[in-house]
């Protein structure tokens, strides 16, 4: 394979959902770039602000605090930042380009902007590279399945259906778990300026019935799921 180390970066890794201080260490034991507190109400992973504020402050430097938004007002955003300093916005709502701009201060604070990639042959209709464009104050592009809810659904869309290039930097979620996210990386990453992973259900405890433990992370899965990364990010040296 043609090398492409010079190019690309390796791939960052967000986990996203966590709701105790055990899953915080674990990720960021495992090598994590970022974690992610949902604050989306009508998710069973939702927490307070507070409450993120007092995970994230388990974080050592250069590991980022996201947080995940559904449609909230700009004013409950900005008073966020005080409570959560150095965080980091993730809107996935409705939200329009101006209202994220708002929520930052004009864009002067990073913040990622999902989109909703429809399953199936629905995937090739959506118009991501329209968005990347509509969206270009974004730090990156979350690229996830479009659910019922807003995210966390566990579901993968077709990633081959996506626009072979888009100039934007990407961050790849939507039923990602150990045993799929390397062919994820090797589909998406030569499509985008870079590529970032995105995880939730994939690297929650398993229930009884077999079903992930919304908000409860199991730390083998997510050394998994570092490791599959690791081992994707080998095949472009």
């Amino acid at each position: 394979m043609t090398s492409l180390s010079t190019q690309v970066p390796r791939t960052r890794i967000k986990i996203c959902g966590l709701t105790r201080e055990q899953d915080v260490d674990a990720a960021v034991e495992a090598g994590v770039d970022a974690i992610g507190f949902n604050l989306y109400p009508n998710s069973l992973r939702c927490i307070s602000i507070q409450r993120a504020a007092d995970l994230a402050r388990r974080l050592p430097p250069f590991v980022t605090p996201v947080v995940l938004y559904v449609n909230e007002t700009a004013s409950n955003i900005i008073a966020n930042y005080s409570v959560l300093a150095g965080s980091l916005a993730q809107f996935h709502g409705d939200e329009t380009p101006l209202q994220c701009l708002e929520a930052t201060f004009g864009g002067t604070r990073p913040y990622l902007r999902a989109a909703r990639i429809p399953l199936g042959d629905g995937a090739k209709d959506f118009d991501l590279v329209k968005y990347a464009l509509d969206y270009s104050n974004a730090q990156a592009i979350l690229l996830d399945a479009q659910v019922d809810g807003y995210g966390g659904g566990g579901k993968a869309f077709n990633w081959s259906l996506l626009p072979a290039n888009v100039n934007a930097h990407l961050v790849l979620g939507g039923g990602l778990n150990a045993a799929n996210v390397g062919d994820g990386i090797l589909q998406v990453r030569p499509r985008c300026k870079t590529l970032a992973v995105d995880v939730c259900s994939g690297v929650e405890l398993d229930g009884p019935d077999g079903q992930p433990v919304k908000g409860i992370k199991d730390p083998e899965k997510i050394k998994r799921f570092v490791a599959a990364v690791r081992a994707a990010d080998r095949q472009f040296e």
